[in-house]
């Protein structure tokens, strides 16, 4: 594969890294088949083919390429546990989508006779992959290109082998022999490396490729991401297209608000403009402000869909509709599906809920003003969405640890910017103490280096949770995980616990179900680790027991964080009795029937992670206590002097010696929080009513004043 590499070695922005060769069943022994690599670079196209006889599904370079075939059967260690990942390369916009899609349509039908047999190939951009790294497997939409997943390359290549399958413009494939390339290839791949994940993203008519492989591989661990699957195409109007363009005229290519459809969503984005020969497309096509720019983007659209293909196609869909859904029931494979709620070709919202009702493992996310080619849209991030779902795993089972991806810059971007009212509005103040005791305004405190332990107060509600890990991660670049209640992770088809979604933030943050087996991994990584040993009896507390610990009577970590010599780093919080007033609490919905019943099916719903506890503290219901907002005041946070266990892993073998620091720490906790008690009455700037005026002459970005220290 000399032609790729030296793609790869100059850096040319290139369509295909090396092709990946796949033959249909019925000729799969009796015809050559072709390797190609194309750039796009600005002003030349260049091809170079190569001719090899190939008679197996999937490649036989790989071992030319340097791959190991052993590499994917051990466990990677995980990316840095306290530190995110720098920011990826720009990604590639829609007209690069039609740019870079018409080399490769015009290349293979300017071929020879073979160029109507589907192959794999892996974009340049994508590539070559990093150890561990699952096969993702692209299975695309009616345009057949395989390019539907440009806008996201540049976030899937570092943790995945991207495979995309390109199937010509002047192929006509059946359904049933498409289903058999991409299963030939499955099980090969299977074969080889029999650890590794298989992901098949299926686009719109891939949707159904991706259902009908799984259904006929039930013991391959096949993952499944789906986006707007045809599966109901017998509802959809385009399925009125096939009479039309049956009796339609060959001159007349394509009924184009049906095509230009495709890219659109929500009818109030749509734009009217000027385009070819002073012709205007109103608003009925929704043309977006990319295809605006392409002028060409009619002739674009003709070359790869003209009528005889999209009739084709049309004819395929319902065809593979048809033959998909008697195989449902048969689906063991766990699935996202990614629904569009404004897709004027189908109904896929409507879908999505019933493949959600059939499929025994899946999870919907909603795009409410998307269209059809989800992928295609700007500001869908396919790769935040996998790592919000806990959909990605290297390995049979994921694992919280070694398969977490750090967010990025943008992904935090994102989510400090969700959160922003609250930041604002109760402008924190953190405190934190040095080595020497001294106690200074920020977190230059805090340890650096790992392992570190972070012991606090848990505010109603978890109220405090965003501006801290938030602080940490702008101030120090530290991300602190923190050790959460297993219903941040529940997934339920029913119940009455909050959707999935509604945690997304904690996920993408790093959070992990809270475990001693997940707390002695992260310490063993160096990790930074939040811990709130009251738990949901403390987040979800009582009228007038603010600021109370319910922490259990015995030790739960002294002895975790002396076996790694964590650091352990008590904290105090106070504020959230100036943003809140607690109206309706546990034990006034305890007294209602209604509410008494469903913290009864709420239980029953969730693990009760005190269990073996006594009192008060094993008293973990989960509930929703009613609150009403007040006149905000200010959050304030005060880290404690680290104290150190390193070196007293022996002398903490001695059980009241670890009680001892236990109380130590607890006593800390209450400490700080006292101190913050006392000194907020003496901060001119508690109320927001004295904030503005000062952020209004000095900056809204201004550092506000607080009380001495």
């Amino acid at each position: 594969m000399a032609t790729s590499t030296c793609f790869l070695s100059v850096g040319i922005s290139a369509i295909s890294r090396r092709n990946l060769t796949v033959t249909s069943s019925s000729s799969v022994n009796n015809r050559p088949t072709r390797r190609f690599a194309l750039s796009t670079a600005v002003g030349e196209v260049s091809i170079t083919t190569t001719t090899t006889e190939n008679t197996t599904p999937f490649p036989t370079n790989r071992q030319e390429e340097g791959a190991d075939d052993n590499k994917y059967n051990s466990v990677a260690a995980p990316p840095s546990a306290s530190h995110v990942y720098t920011e990826e390369s720009p990604k590639k916009s829609l007209r690069d989508y039609f740019q870079e899609a018409m080399v490769l349509v015009k290349h293979r039908a300017s071929g020879s006779d073979d160029d109507d047999v589907p192959r794999w190939f892996s974009p340049v951009e994508c590539g070559p992959p990093s150890d561990n790294s699952p096969l993702l497997l692209y299975l695309p939409g009616i345009d057949g290109v395989g390019l539907g997943l440009i806008r996201q390359h540049h976030r899937l290549r570092k943790i995945f082998d991207v495979w995309c399958l390109h199937i010509p413009v002047k192929s006509r494939t059946p359904f049933q022999e498409l289903v058999d390339i991409v299963e030939k290839t499955v099980r090969s791949e299977n074969v080889r490396a029999p650890k590794r994940p298989i992901y098949l993203v299926g686009d719109s008519l891939g949707g159904c490729l991706a259902l009908q492989v799984a259904a006929r591989n039930p013991d391959i661990d096949i993952l499944l991401i789906l986006s707007n699957p045809t599966t109901s195409f017998g509802k959809s109007l385009l399925q009125t297209l096939i009479p039309i363009l049956e009796v339609m005229p060959d001159k007349f290519q394509l009924p184009l608000p049906y095509i230009l459809n495709l890219l659109s969503g929500d009818p109030s984005r749509k734009v009217t403009i000027d385009v070819v020969k002073g012709l205007i497309l109103q608003q009925i096509f929704g043309l977006s402000p990319d295809l605006i720019a392409i002028p060409s983007i009619l002739a674009d659209v003709a070359d790869i869909l003209p009528k005889e293909t999209l009739l084709w196609k049309l004819k395929l869909l319902r065809s593979a509709s048809q033959q998909v859904n008697s195989y449902l029931h048969a689906v063991k494979a766990p699935t996202l599906i990614f629904s569009s709620g404004s897709d004027q070709l189908l109904p896929s919202e409507k879908e999505a809920k019933r493949l959600h009702s059939i499929l025994p493992d899946c999870e919907i996310r909603n795009f409410a003003g998307s269209g059809h080619f989800l992928f295609l849209e700007d500001g869908i991030d396919m790769l935040t969405v996998i790592k919000a779902s806990c959909f990605y795993r290297r390995g049979k089972q994921r694992d919280s640890i070694t398969d977490f991806l750090p967010p990025t810059p943008s992904e935090f971007k994102k989510l400090y910017e969700s959160n922003r009212w609250l930041i604002t509005l109760m402008n924190p103040v953190m405190l934190s103490t040095l080595e020497d005791g001294k106690v200074v305004k920020g977190l230059a405190g805090l340890p650096s280096e790992g392992p570190v332990l972070y012991v606090g107060y848990h505010m109603l509600v978890g109220l405090e949770l965003t501006p801290m890990i938030s602080q940490a991660l702008t101030e120090r670049n530290i991300l602190m995980r923190g050790l959460s209640h297993p219903m941040v992770f529940s997934k339920t088809k029913s119940g009455l616990l909050p959707d999935r979604p509604h945690f997304d933030s904690f996920r993408i943050m790093g959070a992990v179900p809270l475990s001693a087996f997940n707390f002695y991994r992260l310490l063993n990584l160096k990790s930074h680790v939040l811990l709130y040993p009251g738990g949901a009896r403390e987040a979800f507390h009582r009228k007038g027991e603010e600021y109370k610990l319910f922490w259990p009577e015995q030790s739960e970590f002294i002895r975790m964080a002396a076996r790694f010599g964590a650091k352990i780093v008590p904290f105090g919080v106070v504020g959230e009795d100036d943003i809140t007033n607690l109206i309706y609490d546990y034990d006034d919905q305890m007294k209602n029937p209604y509410f008494r019943d469903q913290i009864d099916e709420l239980r029953k719903e969730t693990v009760n992670l005190r269990s073996p506890e006594d009192g008060e503290v094993a008293n973990q219901d989960l509930h929703m206590p009613w609150i009403t907002p007040k006149l905000p005041g200010r959050f304030y946070y005060y880290f404690g002097k680290p104290i150190q266990t390193a070196g007293m892993k022996e002398e903490l073998k001695d059980k009241e010696k670890v009680q001892e620091l236990y109380i130590h720490v607890k006593s800390e906790v209450e400490r700080l929080i006292a101190y913050l008690k006392k000194k907020r009455e003496e901060d001119p700037y508690r109320s927001i009513v004295a904030r503005v005026p000062y952020q209004a002459r000095n900056g809204f970005t201004s550092d506000v004043p607080t009380f001495d220290f």
